[in-house]
């Protein structure tokens, strides 16, 4: 398994062989280095932690590397997938429309505030709102997945790797790059 911790750098644009524009998120990905190995006489499972920055992360794969160790970017290869993993941009307190695409209700025939209102949120009977109702609420902040990244290209002196599309979290964040 191959994985690298990473800082999104910024979002920008390549062009292919063909002549398209392929949108790109850059990264600045590694080199990290073991700080820990796990095992499962000691620990209970097999993983290994590793350092970036200041940052730790642990990673459950049982690969042949020892403490010191250091993984860069030469682990990956243009158009290799990847699933990166991050935090996603917080967007504050959202109501419906915002938070989960509600409608809203309708604009005249007698409406005075309910434009971007919920509506119903229960029947009569069991006389409560049900768990999992979809209400307003904090939006964002979450740790999000994206699978399937085609790396588009890699710049090793300076541990720069492109990834098509966009990624979670603002610039500056720090991502988990899984191959």
């Amino acid at each position: 398994m191959k994985f690298i911790l990473a800082r999104k750098i910024e979002m920008s644009q390549v062009f292919d062989d063909n002549g398209s524009v392929r949108p790109v998120t850059w990264l600045e990905a590694g080199p990290v280095f073991v700080t820990q190995k796990k095992s499962k006489e000691k620990d209970g499972y097999v993983a290994m932690q590793v350092g970036f920055g200041k940052k730790k992360k642990e990673f459950r794969a049982d690969s042949p590397v020892n403490v010191g160790d250091k993984i860069d970017i030469s682990v990956f290869k243009e158009g290799d997938a990847v699933n990166i993993s991050g935090t996603s941009k917080g967007k504050g307190f959202q109501g419906v429309v915002k938070r989960h695409g509600f409608h809203g209700g309708p604009r005249t025939h007698g409406q005075k505030h309910s434009e971007r209102e919920p509506g119903s949120i229960g029947a009569t009977w069991p006389q409560r709102v049900l768990k999992g109702k979809r209400m307003p609420g904090r939006m964002g902040g979450e740790r999000v997945t994206v699978q399937n990244l085609k790396v588009i290209k890699i710049i090793p002196e300076k541990n720069l790797l492109a990834v098509s599309g966009a990624i979670p979290g603002h610039r500056g964040s720090l991502v988990e790059v899984r191959g």
